[in-house]
């Protein structure tokens, strides 16, 4: 047994629990007598019956140890990408020990091992999975491992292994905390260790039976360099008993960590002050560098025609955005520069229901909404429903406290076991302890300055309206369109339901939503694009036909009179096959008539011309979209660029990509990986459009006190700023991207923002409004040679 988990868990030992049946010590002393057979050469057809004693030790240690995979399960696995270095000691496979090569051209790598005959052992009902690793590698290696049930993940974790690390990395696999619905996106951990303890990757499926699982595969995203590694001695062990206070205390009264100090933690009032007057004083003469227009576009570069307004073009071989005076101008700078997702949960709640309501004529999703002051007959009323949240913190405001006023309120949530409730942003509030009561003219102030003095160009999207009207520095406006029009359901609903986008009601909305985007920009030069909606549920990419065809699948099980989805595609498909028997010749049905036909119909198999046609109207989906949203912008807002629909990599089928392509100035993804990896998104190069990134980021839970690193995992804070370094070479080295964006500007809360959780470190300021100084660092010396380094490419 190598590595430790603490001296709580040296004192335990890693005994298996006595309720373990005594099915599964037999199984794993079978197994280890097989082992053990196998190991001494031993003919099986002809192997000698294990003596008394032997049987004697064999039980000792099965009751004693850890449950290690046998030989067997590591010799039954298949790659996808990933290397299987050969070695003697690999051959003989004596230590269940593999080296493993990722290469940098395959976008997620990986091996997976069969341990269906683990599957049948059902006491897996409070335990870690731990395995052995030695990253060869000079820089960390972000490592993912799955749990499955067929193709289902049913649990997918991730971590940084740091360079050259040697150790044990486990992660709760079932128990109190693998199986607890505290609301985070990560949780804090129920025991202390030395050991890597893997992040639970996204939310929860809380009560899922975890039990149940046939293979446990390992694999990375995107690396920007072939990692390799020594993967061995996977094995599940016994949790350690919980901490009784593992969920007690964890925030202190800046809204930061009480477990973890670090060097832009601040301990008073009086430190936050100080700090904050040195910082105004070292950014009193912050401006845009001498190299840059006042719109931060390039003056050493080739000056093109101004037009007044924000525009992309083609120069040299390389697509650029062309500022409203000329210059050559790459959007680079943080996203989600509001207060909108600054508060948490506080456990307690109000006794009103008129507080909850929803209008449907609402512009604003619910997270994008700032601080909601609640009158003080209703604080009266306000009760704790969650005392495990309440106890989280050390300090919260009195209804009477000059802080109070950083109070809010929301009616839903995406996720998590608050469906509404009172908020705190702890950050608004740390602001008005180091501005006064001018906290938020200050604070606009200050952050403008930061971003000139650190070389950023442009805010991302979701930046606070009240920057719209600075005039100081560029951004991009955005809009939802959200209402009560009919939707459409994927195999999975990431942020909500897909719009219908044929149903008159979108386009009345898409409408409403514009022209309040073109109100509050009001023809300004300053904005340099529009972003309308984020990450919808297209469908997936790659998989299969339910994960990529939900949306169409879903939408031809409709009644044609209540779906207008389903009477385009009916149209279409008339148009197309012109008889039922020629659809039904196809597609291989036997549909009576077009009438039974817009009924609904499902299907039990998908064959290839199905599959064609469930493309076909995709397409067609996406088409409508676009074409709704760019002629609405092209009507209302016609001198600003349709940046377009900030599609996930996960979300971006091929279909809704060529549909986007005849509406969008510019594409957008968000892509959270290491970077750009060239062959994967190679088919960039053959599209010849401007691309911008509208969201990446890059974080860590070792020492930001934070208990998620966010999606793209970092070792330390000194990784991170490498890691970013490295993405942003990745993404200049392009000559289509124009632009990319951090998301976002602040850490989320630790104990998570109260639309869904998100509780990771990947701001560039601290809850406490602190600069992150190795991250910020390397971004003002990337900055500084931006242009030239992106010019230069195809010079």
């Amino acid at each position: 047994m190598t590595g430790s988990y603490s001296t709580l868990s040296h004192n335990r030992g890693f005994r298996l629990k006595q309720s373990q049946s005594k099915v599964f010590k037999l199984t794993c002393l079978a197994t280890c007598l097989t082992a053990a057979l196998s190991l001494a050469g031993c003919d099986s057809n002809n192997a000698r019956e294990p003596s008394t004693k032997q049987i004697t030790e064999l039980v000792s240690a099965v009751q004693n140890a850890d449950y290690v995979l046998p030989h067997s399960v590591f010799e039954k696995y298949s790659v996808d990408g990933v290397l299987v270095i050969e070695t003697e000691e690999n051959k003989k496979n004596v230590k269940n020990k593999l080296e493993l090569s990722f290469p940098k051209d395959v976008h997620m790598p990986s091996i997976t091992f069969d341990v269906r005959e683990v599957n049948e052992i059902e006491q897996f009902n409070d335990n870690n999975l731990a395995f052995d690793v030695d990253n060869y590698n000079e820089t960390s290696l972000h490592l993912y491992v799955d749990i499955l049930h067929g193709e289902e993940v049913k649990q997918r974790h991730s971590v940084s292994i740091p360079a050259n690390y040697q150790g044990t990395v486990f992660f709760p696999f079932s128990g109190e905390e693998a199986s607890a619905d505290i609301g985070f996106w990560g949780d804090p951990p129920s025991w202390n260790s030395e050991e890597l303890r893997m992040i639970w990757r996204s939310w929860k499926k809380v009560g899922e039976d975890y039990q149940g699982f046939d293979q446990v595969r390992f694999f990375v995203i995107g690396n920007l360099e072939t990692k390799t590694m020594e993967l061995s001695n996977v094995r599940f062990r016994e949790n350690p008993e919980t901490n009784p206070l593992w969920l007690s205390k964890l925030v202190d009264m800046f809204g930061q960590s009480t477990r973890v100090d670090n060097n832009v933690k601040v301990t008073s009032n009086t430190e936050l002050r100080e700090r904050a007057q040195r910082e105004a004083e070292a950014l009193s003469s912050a401006a845009v560098w001498n190299d840059r227009s006042q719109y931060g576009g390039w003056k050493k570069g080739p000056k093109q025609q101004g037009t007044g307004f924000f525009r992309t073009q083609k120069v040299n071989g390389q697509w650029w955005m062309v500022d409203p005076e000329g210059y050559l101008f790459f959007s680079h700078g943080p996203a989600n520069v509001r207060m909108a997702n600054t508060t948490t949960y506080t456990g307690m709640d109000y006794n009103n229901s008129e507080l909850r309501k929803i209008d449907s004529d609402e512009l604003t999703p619910e997270d994008s909404i700032d601080i909601v002051s609640v009158p003080k007959a209703i604080r009266e009323t306000a009760t704790v429903i969650s005392k495990v949240r309440r106890d989280m913190f050390e300090w919260l405001p009195s209804y009477d406290d000059p802080l109070a006023k950083h109070y809010s309120y929301r009616r839903t949530s995406h996720k998590g076991p608050i469906e509404h409730g009172e908020t705190f942003s702890f950050y608004r509030a740390n602001l008005e302890r180091k501005y006064g009561d001018e906290y938020l003219s200050q604070w606009e102030d200050i952050t403008i300055k930061r971003m000139h003095e650190w070389g950023f160009t442009s805010f991302g999207n979701w930046v606070d309206p009240m920057f719209y009207d600075s005039e100081r520095i560029p951004y991009f406006a955005n809009g939802w369109i959200i209402g009560e029009f009919k939707t459409l359901s994927g195999h999975v609903n990431h942020w909500g339901e897909m719009p219908d986008p044929f149903d008159p009601e979108f386009a009345k909305r898409a409408r409403v939503t514009i022209e309040k985007i073109a109100e509050e920009v009001n023809g300004s030069p300053w904005c340099a694009g529009i972003f309308i909606d984020n990450e919808k549920s297209w469908g997936e990419r790659e998989g299969s036909v339910q994960q990529k065809y939900g949306v169409i699948l879903d939408g031809l099980s409709k009644n044609s009179k209540d779906s207008p989805a389903k009477q385009a595609f009916s149209i279409a498909l008339r148009d197309k096959y012109k008889t039922i028997d020629n659809l039904n010749d196809a597609w291989q049905t036997d549909y009576p008539n077009w009438q039974y036909f817009e009924t609904g119909v499902n299907f039990n198999t998908h064959g290839q011309n199905l599959i064609s046609d469930l493309s076909m109207l995709l397409e067609l989906l996406g088409e409508q979209y676009f074409s709704v949203v760019h002629n609405t912008l092209e009507d209302v807002l016609p001198h600003h660029l349709y940046m377009g629909a900030r599609m996930a990599n996960w979300g971006m089928p091929d279909e809704i990509i060529k549909a986007s392509l005849k509406y969008s100035d510019a594409l957008s993804f968000n892509i959270y990986e290491e970077g750009m990896q060239p062959e994967f998104w190679a088919f960039l190069d053959e599209i010849d459009l401007p691309v911008v990134i509208g969201e990446f980021h890059i974080g860590t839970a070792t020492d930001s006190g934070l208990y998620n690193p966010g999606i793209v995992h970092a070792s330390d804070q000194t990784d991170r700023a490498r890691m970013y370094t490295e993405y942003m070479e990745s993404v200049i080295s392009k000559p289509y991207m124009v632009g990319a964006h951090w998301f976002q500007y602040i850490d989320e809360p630790i104990t998570g923002r109260a639309h869904d959780g998100e509780n990771a470190n990947i701001g560039l300021v601290t809850v406490a409004d602190m600069p992150y100084p190795e991250l910020i660092e390397a971004m003002t010396t990337f900055n500084k040679d931006l242009y030239k380094k992106k010019f230069d490419k195809k010079q």
